[in-house]
């Protein structure tokens, strides 16, 4: 089996730098001239915020909530796929064995004792609610973060269920809940203002 290198790879070479690109003069020519034009030809645009809110697109990773169940029940199973899939390792779970004798968990292994995510450690890159097994996390559109002390920020059980339920109420669920079979947000994102289409991905309970 002969391989045609020719004919599927394309190879590049290095280009040559003279005097004048080794001293960064043309760039620096060029940089200015696109300062220069944006002043004098560019068109200025103002937000007045915070008075009036930015549109955030549907597929916006903003601060973290935790899901219920359509019982009431925090919807995590205590599984630790999110805190593994963690690149900064913020998420810290303790999981906690279902009491068998509650009919109320009569479903359930285990569920997490206690559940805490360091939202200023956070990357905001989507991998735990990917990892997520029953779409237990998910990031909102909440993008104004803010607090006095580093504590402030470290959202605990009770504070990611809040979120659920503040968001449930206004409308502002993630469009995550309800993907479509093409991924995330796919029917939103088409019409979306701003912000790039969420990358595929297929349907999965």
């Amino acid at each position: 089996m002969t391989f045609n290198k020719s004919k599927t790879v394309k190879w590049g070479e290095e280009p040559k730098l003279g005097w004048r690109e080794a001293m960064y003069l043309p760039a620096i020519a060029s940089g200015l001239a696109t300062a220069l034009r944006h002043v004098f030809a560019g068109k200025t645009t103002t937000r007045q915020y915070p008075e009036v809110e930015p549109v955030i697109p549907p597929n916006y990773r903003g601060v973290h909530r935790l899901n219920r169940d359509e019982e009431g029940r925090v919807k995590c199973v205590a599984c630790y796929m999110c805190q593994t899939a963690c690149p900064a390792n913020c998420i810290e779970i303790i999981a906690s064995p279902a009491p068998k004798d509650d009919p109320y968990w009569k479903d359930r292994d285990k569920f997490p004792q206690t559940f805490t995510i360091d939202e200023l450690r956070c990357i905001y890159c989507g991998m735990c609610e990917e990892a997520c097994p029953v779409d237990a996390i998910e990031l909102t559109s909440i993008y104004d973060l803010t607090g006095y002390t580093r504590k402030e920020l470290v959202f605990d059980k009770e504070k990611l269920l809040s979120i659920y339920d503040a968001t449930s109420k206004t409308g502002k669920d993630p469009v995550r809940t309800n993907r479509g079979a093409l991924g995330p947000a796919s029917e939103e994102a088409a019409t979306a203002s701003q912000g790039p289409p969420p990358p595929g991905r297929g349907s999965h309970g």
